[in-house]
């Protein structure tokens, strides 16, 4: 299968399992948005695939997750939030090496898009600090979850030729 269409059919199934484990068990937070399983497959995503690959299809699976489960309002910001967020930890994982650091960076990048996009995009204001805990506890699943994630299966052959692939 020639390079660009296996690159395109992993970074879909990568945003296509992003939308289905930000959907599993969602749980509601007070200002109307929802915790998830999801920033597991961002900070994997972002560690495996780097800036521009892990920004796009991270993006697009968050916000369709949004889509599909009826918070259509937040998809734009959780466009830019998960997207950014998967940017910056691409960036400085291939800077630093340091999967850790790098994922923690972004996820911060995540909670404060998510506090301006509540705050003045939805005019929540100051409330939208409320949702700030909630989305660094998802933000820390993610980080140990992601990173555990990519640490187990980065030597899969598979894997390997894939992340060569987007060098």
């Amino acid at each position: 299968m020639d390079n660009k269409i296996k690159r395109l059919v992993y970074l879909s199934l990568l945003a296509a399992l992003c939308c289905v484990a930000t959907m599993t068990i969602p749980i509601p937070t007070p200002t109307g948005g929802y915790l998830n399983a999801g920033d597991m497959i961002v900070v994997f995503t972002a560690l495996l695939a780097g800036p521009v690959w892990g920004g796009v299809s991270m993006g697009i699976g968050s916000m369709l997750a949004d889509v599909f489960v009826g918070y259509a309002v937040y998809a734009p910001g959780t466009l830019l939030a998960k997207g950014l967020a998967a940017v910056v930890t691409g960036l400085l994982y291939r800077k630093t090496r340091k999967p850790i650091v790098s994922a923690v960076c972004g996820e911060f990048v995540m909670a404060a898009l998510y506090f301006f996009y509540e705050s003045l995009a939805l005019g929540y204001g100051l409330a939208a600090s409320a949702e700030i805990v909630g989305n660094l506890l998802q933000g820390a699943v993610g980080v140990a979850g992601g990173t555990a994630l990519w640490h187990a299966l980065r030597k899969v052959p598979e894997i390997q030729e894939f992340e060569q692939s987007l060098e």
